[in-house]
């Protein structure tokens, strides 16, 4: 009988899981993308860009810098009076240079005469520049370009051959010829050290790019390794590359292996090169995926505490429910649908273990007329009194139930007839002594049977209330079984 009952409850205790479950997920998915979207929207167009903006800020001091102090050389009129006056003073030269270096904090300057082929440096003349020389390849290359400067690394033999970023400019007498090439280097580490320090400051991939694509400049470590190459080589960006180096700058997006990084793209025209500044989305959203878990972390111990409290209540009142079911509310005696379960398992245990059984029928002697004469209250007073006094005289394993109106049932285990007359009539004189009002006793008829093999609920019942009328028939007040008749006791001699 329970079964389909715990089906139920089974069943609304995991549609109220599934409704907060996908309440929970869908409220905090909705939410987790929602941020992300706005996480990728504020990257694209204000992050990225504003961290090109500080990075250009920054490369104007630490590389567009140089460049300007080769270009201011390479017009300084005493540098080009000088050379043109015959460079008979080297140590001019030397001195000029050293005060470059130590007053714009260069790493090293130089100037190279296109007329003796020598080579000055703040430590004095360094070498003679030599056209079948592979080092000094740089020289004629600058000396024949139509561009005023140019960026190379190269190895500074000034400096033990120190990987060096040279700056390269063109010198011009007054007629726009050709007399030299001056400029400052910045050593590769340094450089690398910069782009690191703005890395590591603003969370972002940095590296700058030439017009082939080459990877000219870049941190040492970045999520890849060491940065090097072009970026044709970098998947998920290579199919974008020819795009990328025709826009002077703008908002790109690739995927990778790692993820979705977004690309901010800014043309340098001082150093000719292209800045890139480069986000994963992986990192913009880790905090938020962590929100994420511990959001449904926490929607999860709700859920289990709102199942848990679902489920002590439907099981209270449940409990409650059956109970109402299963229990008379006037007398909280068992009523006839409890006792016909109650009787039906009580039955099969007899048969099994062949024990005896007894049913005693009882009904309340002229209960109308009490109804009648005192009201209902009166009555149901009764009613809970004969209930009480039930309960006071059986044991833990019989039962009694309000069968209907003023009858109530009662079914005794383990016992006889013989053992249960005298119990129906100590019921009866126990009956007798409750006051019904107004100084009148209440009075019972009983009906008492012993259960057989092959009763049904329906049989023995039917027996019983035979017994019943039998008693009503003889004059109440008394109890009667299918074997004697027990009229009742004389009354108690009035000793006052």
């Amino acid at each position: 009988m329970n079964s389909p009952r715990v089906a139920d409850r089974s069943k609304l205790i995991a549609l109220v899981c599934l409704l907060l479950c996908a309440g929970f997920l869908a409220t905090t998915l909705i939410s987790y993308f929602a941020s992300r979207d706005s996480i990728r929207a504020s990257i694209i167009a204000t992050e990225l860009p504003l961290t090109s903006d500080n990075v250009y800020s920054e490369i104007q001091k630490d590389l567009v810098r140089p460049v300007l102090i080769s270009s201011m050389m390479s017009r300084d009129t005493f540098l080009r009076d000088w050379v043109i006056s015959g460079e008979r003073d080297v140590g001019q030269m030397t001195r000029y240079l050293k005060e470059v270096m130590s007053h714009y904090g260069a790493f090293t300057a130089f100037f190279v005469s296109d007329a003796s082929k020598t080579y000055y440096h703040a430590d004095g003349v360094l070498k003679q520049i030599l056209a079948d020389e592979p080092r000094d390849a740089w020289y004629f290359r600058v000396r024949d370009m139509k561009e005023p400067y140019e960026i190379n690394v190269d190895p500074d033999l000034a400096n033990r051959d120190t990987l060096t970023i040279f700056i390269n400019y063109r010198v011009l007498d007054y007629r726009n010829r050709f007399i030299g090439a001056t400029g400052v280097g910045l050593t590769v580490d340094a450089v690398v050290g910069i782009i690191q320090d703005y890395q590591k400051r603003y969370g972002r991939t940095i590296y700058f790019v030439n017009g082939s694509g080459d990877i000219v400049l870049a941190g040492r470590h970045d999520e890849g390794g060491e940065r090097r190459g072009n970026i044709r080589d970098i998947p998920g960006l290579r199919e974008q590359a020819d795009a990328v180096l025709q826009s002077t700058g703008g908002s790109f997006e690739y995927d990778s292996e790692q993820g979705r990084h977004f690309l901010n793209v800014r043309y340098i025209p001082e150093l000719k090169w292209r800045l890139f500044v480069v986000k994963d989305e992986r990192s913009a959203v880790s905090g938020l995926q962590r929100a994420l878990y511990m959001n449904l972390a926490v929607c999860a111990g709700v859920t289990l505490l709102v199942l848990l409290l679902v489920y002590l209540t439907i099981n209270r009142y449940h409990r409650a429910l059956e109970q109402m079911a299963a229990t008379d509310s006037l007398t909280g005696l068992a009523n006839r649908h409890a006792l016909k379960l109650l009787l039906s398992q009580a039955m099969r245990d007899a048969a099994r273990q062949r024990s005896p059984m007894t049913a005693i029928l009882i009904d309340i002697d002229h209960f109308k007329a009490l109804n009648d004469s005192q009201g209902h209250a009166a009555g149901d007073r009764v009613l809970r009194q004969l209930g009480e006094t039930l309960r006071g005289c059986l044991r833990a394993s019989d039962i009694a139930c309000r069968w209907g109106g003023e009858e109530f049932l009662v079914v005794l285990k383990n016992t006889d007839l013989a053992a249960a007359l005298p119990l129906a009539e100590t019921l009866r004189q126990h009956i007798a002594e409750m006051p019904a009002g107004a100084g009148e006793a209440v009075r019972i008829s009983a009906g008492v049977v012993a259960w057989q093999a092959g009763d049904s609920v329906e049989t023995l019942v039917e027996r019983a209330d035979a017994q019943l009328y039998r008693a009503k028939q003889e004059g109440r007040d008394r109890v009667c079984s299918e074997a004697v008749s027990l009229p009742p006791s004389p009354p108690p001699l009035d000793t006052e």
